[in-house]
């Protein structure tokens, strides 16, 4: 089982560099933070009074670590929940914040362990995770994972602009899919044909 710090790592590998795509709600971003979470923590790398996109470059691995080990999984209690959720809802926490726990907590109620859907991690959602856990513990992560895809592909459904994250310029499955499906068993990938039917109705 992968520890948090490998889990926070792997997370600033696979968000990348700077980036500041107009597209992007997120706005300027390097290693997956923000420059909304670098303004929600004061950090001014630079010293000059405000927290920008100078500051977003400045950020190193090391800090991008920090701030997802601290904030993004034990603040909200990822670290709280069954260790076979907890990469997959930690990666997803970064990329989506509180929707990350919603795509859960619909899971937990389809599994009829009821909670609410607030996307906050709370000792009924702890509860009803570590209950679906143990009744399939083989198939969990599974399903969550593929909620997530599923989250995604919707989102795409509803904001054009975002499509571009979901399915490449040539008809492949972009990095939102890639990410979702690196913590879902092989044989829940959808193939190639599968996603082309998915995305067909995109212009």
């Amino acid at each position: 089982m992968q520890t948090p710090q490998q889990i926070a790592r792997e997370i600033v590998f696979r968000e990348g560099g700077y980036v500041n795509d107009p597209d992007d709600p997120g706005g300027a971003t390097k290693h997956g933070v923000t420059i909304h979470t670098m303004r929600r923590l004061g950090l001014d790398l630079d010293g000059d009074g405000d927290v920008d996109a100078h500051d977003v470059q400045r950020i190193d691995r090391a800090q991008a670590e920090q701030i997802f080990l601290s904030h993004y999984f034990i603040r909200p209690r990822i670290n709280q929940l069954p260790a076979v959720l907890q990469a997959s809802v930690f990666d997803m926490y970064v990329n989506a914040g509180a929707h990350a726990v919603k795509i859960l907590q619909r899971l937990l109620n389809d599994m009829r362990f009821a909670v609410s859907v607030d996307g906050v991690i709370g000792p009924q959602t702890i509860a009803a995770a570590q209950k679906a856990a143990a009744a399939a513990p083989y198939h969990i992560a599974d399903a969550y994972g593929i909620a997530r895809r599923n989250y995604y592909y919707a989102l795409a459904d509803r904001r054009a602009a975002s499509r571009k994250y979901a399915r490449r310029r040539d008809g492949g499955k972009g990095g939102w899919i890639r990410r979702a499906e690196e913590f879902i068993s092989p044989r829940y990938h959808l193939s190639s044909a599968q996603h082309a039917e998915r995305t067909a109705s995109w212009v």
